[in-house]
């Protein structure tokens, strides 16, 4: 017999009462039903991306893996693309897990919250359970444990101009709101007598400023609650999905699958080409010193308003087919629909001219850089990762 909404939303969400207090609709994704909307989706984008506020998603499908030993480091530097060992208490740092033929299994953000060594693995719900076979089948050759907290933890991203501040708010002086990118600060939050951690990332998944908290899953309805009291906006995945793809972020399963080298998803910040060795990294090295990948994910603007389908074919001018549409949304900030999608390496110079096959007809577009949308996250030149572009600034 197939599960109600209502069922399979309570097996999968810690939120799920909540969610539904706060008016939200669900949908299936990812095998789950999860909030889609709270009433106007259009309100949500806002949140986020108007530089005032600040949206609240639910991000709890994620996986949620700890690793920890005296040997979890040598392990864990085996199995992914970036350096643990450079790692500090604290910190966090995107990797890819790829096989031996330097394929693309997952995307993951490797934090090491204390100074112990152990680490908090967060990945896609797509890609949770091959992370976590991939990690537990060494279990066995060393001090290495693998833990899957999933089902005991809930994690909650708070994106837009006003997180940090909502975050203090809401945490009071358990927050550090100065906390660096690619940072963490521990808190023990005052509104649980018994003195509840949480773990909030200083972190973005779409251009803006953003900060993700884990806590337990018995904490989250209470944490949701101060945040949204504090002012915070909840976000549902239609109007997240358009943030992502403005951002430029790529879904496992839809934008990358293990069919990709992890090259061409275009993180080159989670590859690090001075560690040694790894699974794939002899395949991963040699297409990185010959100069580049044979395609990679880029941006398209369209100029026509109509939606490519899903899997639209990328053709030059004259014909030549160089790739095909993996993701597609409308923006409200470029007042335009924009796509992700795999194109060969000769066409990823912004503004080429391309031309999108929608079923009979043929839609004109133009590459463009990612992300689509440098938010606030890209502003504030103090920053060792900015990059100098304005909040709010858009590359069309």
């Amino acid at each position: 017999m197939s599960e109600t909404v209502e069922q399979l939303s309570a097996r999968h969400l810690a939120l799920a009462e909540t969610h539904r207090k706060h008016g939200a609709t669900f949908a299936e994704r990812d095998g789950r039903m999860l909030p889609a909307a709270y009433g106007d989706a259009s309100a949500e984008y806002e949140a986020v991306r108007g530089g005032d506020g600040a949206g609240l998603v639910d991000l709890s499908a994620r996986g949620r893996i700890e690793v920890s030993g005296s040997e979890a480091v040598q392990f864990l530097n085996g199995l992914i693309t970036n350096d643990v060992k450079t790692l500090g208490a604290g910190a966090w740092m995107l990797a890819a897990f790829p096989n031996v033929q330097g394929r693309l299994l997952a995307h993951a953000r490797v934090a090491r919250p204390g100074e112990e060594v152990s680490f908090l693995i967060d990945t896609e719900p797509a890609t949770h359970e091959k992370v976590f076979q991939t990690l537990q089948r060494f279990t066995l050759a060393g001090d290495f444990r693998v833990k899957d907290v999933t089902g005991e933890t809930a994690q909650l991203s708070l994106q837009g101009a006003r997180a940090g501040a909502i975050i203090e708010s809401a945490l009071g002086g358990a927050f550090a709101p100065e906390t660096a990118r690619q940072q963490q600060s521990a808190a023990n939050v005052p509104w649980r007598e018994t003195g509840q951690q949480v773990v909030v990332l200083h972190a973005t998944h779409t251009g803006e400023d953003g900060h993700d908290l884990v806590c337990a899953s018995d904490a989250a309805a209470d944490l949701w609650e101060a945040l949204t009291n504090a002012g915070a906006r909840p976000v549902g995945f239609d109007a997240f999905e358009v943030l992502r793809v403005e951002a430029g972020e790529p879904r496992h399963g839809v934008d990358v699958t293990d069919s990709n080298v992890v090259l061409e998803a275009g993180r080159d910040d989670a590859v690090s080409y001075t560690k040694g060795c790894y699974i794939g990294q002899e395949i991963i090295a040699r297409i990185h010193w010959r100069g580049h990948v044979a395609k990679r994910l880029a941006g398209l603007v369209l100029e026509d308003e109509r939606a490519p389908g899903a899997e639209a074919k990328v053709r030059t001018m004259d014909g030549k087919e160089i790739g095909r549409i993996t993701s597609h949304v409308f923006s409200p900030r470029l007042a335009r629909r924009i796509a992700l999608a795999t194109l060969k390496y000769d066409y990823l110079q912004p503004d080429t001219q391309v031309s999108v096959v929608a079923g009979e007809a043929e839609l004109a577009a133009r590459v463009a850089e990612l992300p689509f949308v440098r938010g606030s996250w890209y502003s504030g030149a103090s920053d060792a990762n900015a990059s100098g572009v304005t909040a709010g600034e858009t590359t069309t």
